[in-house]
């Protein structure tokens, strides 16, 4: 008799795609869930505005910058081998050139300080205080978890600054020159890279070490690479990539706490049948200061 999870034999070939399938949906639907969960969350809202500024004016002026200087001899050069459809690559191509040049100016400066308090309230949120205490200050009796979070006492990084990424970047910016199958493949192996530093965070607060959070990543490379493709394309979006960050940020955390829930099982249930013998005897025990029960001649 087959298990009752198994699906039926002539389509069991397909149980592995469809494995491999839905753990791309699950993944990538995270950066998407981090939207909604962030907008939902007021508390965390002046994290954003804080730094939104000067942030907004940095990636303004290098986008404008590009898209009046770069813009037309890149189209005009991929125009010849691609046609008017040249005008989207070369959009993704100067994308990808700003999403170098800011995170160089600000992503391993000014946010990541920031998205490690979005993943760390986060976290809280989903009552994985646990994991965050050791490793900073929080004032429980604040009102929100945002509000909670005190100083790190150990070293609070969300995403290393990464030479291999940004030199990846630079490197793969040229697929973008070949028609149909060059963008996606940039965002893809770009995202794929992306995507292996989601849960660096949670790593540390886990205090792996360097070879137990490779065995990590290797575990869920597929994972990691369809959640950091839609991560990839929603930083590409100019002026809103800052928001964007810190919402993926939120998704990744959100998917931490749905490992970490699967990882610990279900909470043990509580014992009630202990809870009635303990009544009974109980009852059976009198104060000292009160009279004695009355005397009942039963032999049995």
């Amino acid at each position: 008799m087959e298990p009752p999870n198994r699906l039926p034999r002539p389509i069991r070939p397909l149980e592995r795609p469809a494995s491999y399938v839905s753990r791309a949906f699950v993944a990538a639907s995270y950066p998407l869930r981090g939207i909604y969960y962030f907008l939902r969350h007021p508390a965390y809202y002046p994290l954003f505005l804080s730094r939104l500024l000067p942030l907004s004016i940095i990636s303004f002026l290098v986008y404008m910058i590009l898209f009046t200087f770069a813009f037309l001899p890149q189209f005009a050069f991929l125009a010849i081998f691609h046609g008017w459809g040249a005008w989207i690559n070369a959009v993704v191509l100067v994308l990808g050139e700003g999403l170098v040049i800011i995170q160089g100016l600000f992503e391993g400066f000014f946010v990541d300080e920031c998205r490690v308090d979005v993943f760390d309230a986060t976290l809280l949120d989903n009552g994985l205080d646990g994991l965050v205490t050791p490793h900073r200050l929080l004032f429980l009796d604040a009102p929100n978890s945002v509000k909670k979070l005190g100083k790190p006492t150990t070293s609070a990084v969300y995403q290393p600054w990464s030479l291999i990424q940004i030199v990846e970047l630079i490197v793969f910016l040229p697929l973008n020159l070949i028609p149909y199958v060059g963008t996606p493949a940039f965002i893809i192996i770009t995202g794929a890279r992306l995507g292996t530093f989601a849960h660096y965070r949670w790593f540390e607060l886990r205090g792996l070490t360097k070879k137990e959070r490779k065995a990590e990543i290797r575990s869920r490379m597929w994972d990691y690479t369809w959640f950091g493709t839609i991560a990839m394309i929603l930083e590409l979006i100019p002026i809103l990539s800052f928001f964007f960050l810190l919402t993926s940020t939120t998704g990744a955390a959100l998917w931490t706490a749905k490992l970490e829930q699967k990882a610990r099982g279900p909470p043990a249930p509580t014992s009630s049948s202990s809870a009635p013998a303990a009544t009974a005897g109980d009852s059976q025990e009198h104060d000292p200061d009160e009279p004695p029960p009355p005397y009942v001649d039963n032999p049995v």
